[in-house]
């Protein structure tokens, strides 16, 4: 069973440990900056913009161009924030996080049952971080990982059974978060001056866009202090939705410091990935980020990252974005090539 390759984490945490193992412990310099997530959402100073969508398409170009502006701004700045009035009603957002969070409350035996097997490249399913990253130390997360969309592209056999309607709603949230990309990538496009379907067509459309969905599951954790749910990052995808189950955890990088993202209710996180900067030539930031894990309660996020076909296409600063003062940041590479780069250059 693959479990005694990798314990899972939940195992770990539930065997009543009091310290956790040195693997996961993370190295000295980056300890200094990791402190009790319920205290640092509680602090002031600089906050995740939150953007309201209700006028992203309104009748009136002077609102319409007032909410293009603030996405424009926080695109720039951050990189990262909450989305409300975004379209996907509370319902069905409720729906996706109890069916989830009801696969997570299976038996481990049962997980089991689903497990990715990441040396043979099957990269879906259940699984724990294995230490191949940056630091070579392990996260404090088990996690769930599958394609959402299209829907042609999908391998539903190693789709939760249970609860029996995984399926049903995580198929309809992937199918509404996709009209909500098309949705950020139109605006994004005008604010760099693009044609409204420029963005789009440069990630692959509705055809190859792949929507890639991953349940992150950070059990309590008995020093907190010590360890992370997810280390520092930034996503290489073009946009990633976030759902969490409003237990705070998510940090942002900003302006030399780590920041705790408030939980702000019915949103949903919005990440530009590096796709996107890079066909922005960088006037869209991807930020770096990490996951934080707390003593008193479990923290599940969904989240979705928007991806580009490995192969098809050339991503490179667009034309638009690049001028004699401003000369392309980034060398032209395809996304395949893009995560080798990150996985084996750590820039």
């Amino acid at each position: 069973m693959a479990s005694s390759i990798a314990p899972r984490v939940e195992s770990l945490a539930s065997s009543g440990i009091q310290s956790i193992p040195k693997e996961y412990i993370r190295p000295k310099e980056e300890l200094a900056s990791i402190g009790n997530v319920f205290e640092e959402e509680k602090k002031g100073g600089p906050q995740v913009p939150t953007i309201d969508l209700k006028d992203i398409e309104s009748e009136d170009i002077k609102v319409r161009e007032r909410c293009l502006q603030e996405l424009k701004k926080a695109a720039m700045e951050w990189g990262v924030m909450h989305l409300v009035n975004h379209g996907i009603s509370d319902q069905l957002m409720d729906r996706v996080r109890i069916a989830g969070q009801k696969f997570f409350e299976l038996p481990i035996e049962e997980k089991e049952k689903y497990a990715n097997d990441q040396a043979s490249g099957k990269i879906q399913g259940y699984g724990s971080k294995l230490a191949n990253n940056a630091s070579g130390k392990l996260e404090w997360i088990d996690y769930f990982f599958h394609l959402v969309f299209p829907e042609d592209k999908r391998d539903l056999s190693i789709w939760p059974k249970t609860p029996s309607e995984y399926t049903e709603v995580t198929s309809e949230y992937a199918r509404q978060l996709r009209g909500l990309a098309s949705k950020i990538l139109s605006a994004l496009s005008l604010c760099l001056g693009l044609e409204e379907g420029g963005l789009e067509k440069e990630v692959g459309g509705l055809e190859e866009l792949l929507l890639q969905m991953k349940i992150n599951y950070y059990p309590k954790c008995p020093q907190p202090e010590l360890a992370l749910g997810v280390e520092a990052h930034t996503d290489v995808s073009a946009l990633t939705f976030i759902l969490h189950n409003m237990v705070p955890g998510l940090q942002l990088f900003y302006e030399g410091k780590w920041i705790t993202a408030k939980c702000v209710p019915n949103s949903i996180i919005m990440h530009i990935g590096d796709t996107i900067e890079i066909l922005s030539n960088g006037k869209f930031k991807s930020i770096l980020h990490r996951g934080l894990v707390n003593k008193e309660k479990v923290r599940i996020s969904w989240a979705v990252f928007c991806e580009p076909p490995k192969e098809k296409i050339i991503l490179k600063p667009l034309p638009e974005t690049v001028s004699e003062t401003e000369p392309p940041l980034f060398p032209p590479r395809t996304f395949a090539q893009l995560i080798q780069h990150k996985l084996f250059k750590k820039t």
